[in-house]
């Protein structure tokens, strides 16, 4: 089952459905936002075979300049449940989609940014090598296990106990 509260930090672990119910979004998304389906991305731990994750699906959405007038797309990816957050990151507008109004529970987060930029590249790559090195699979995995058991109420607090080694896997890339 999709979804998590704000703020909960829960592991779960992977479910195959969950690469069939990104590409049902993306081909929703890219049939009502007229942006090619090449241009999405299903990233995060629930694109990465056998990791548990957090049960919520994340997306890529690549665009041509971030720093364009999107409000048309912003409208469209309302129309399909994508509500704009605010959270500021230099690299990427972030959307969710939630369980229902009372915006409580996310199932879905979209990530709008620079279409084969730095970050599409990044998240792509560190998505591909995680699906292909299993020692490093291996320990991604219990990474996300202790930091989710050291910090159950503190996305920000996981996420940087985390960040070092998802940098060091995106230093492979170059």
């Amino acid at each position: 089952m999709l979804g998590l509260k704000r703020n909960d930090v829960r592991l779960v672990p992977y479910d195959p459905q969950w690469s069939q119910r990104a590409d049902e979004r993306i081909k929703e998304l890219s049939a009502v936002t007229d942006i090619p389906e090449n241009r999405f991305a299903h990233i995060g731990s629930t694109a990465i075979a056998d990791m548990p994750a957090k049960p919520i699906i994340d997306l890529a959405i690549g665009v041509d300049q971030l720093d364009a007038d999107h409000n048309d797309l912003f409208c469209r990816l309302k129309q399909c449940g994508f509500l704009r957050l605010r959270v500021q990151k230099q690299e990427e507008i972030v959307f969710a989609a939630f369980t229902d109004d009372s915006y409580e529970t996310k199932t879905h987060i979209l990530h709008l940014m620079t279409y084969n930029g730095e970050l599409w590249n990044n998240l792509l790559f560190f998505r591909n090598y995680m699906n292909t090195h299993s020692a490093e699979h291996s320990a991604y995995a219990a990474l996300k296990k202790r930091a989710a058991a050291a910090h159950p109420t503190s996305i920000p607090a996981y996420t940087e106990e985390k960040t070092a080694f998802v940098h060091h896997i995106y230093q492979l890339r170059t």
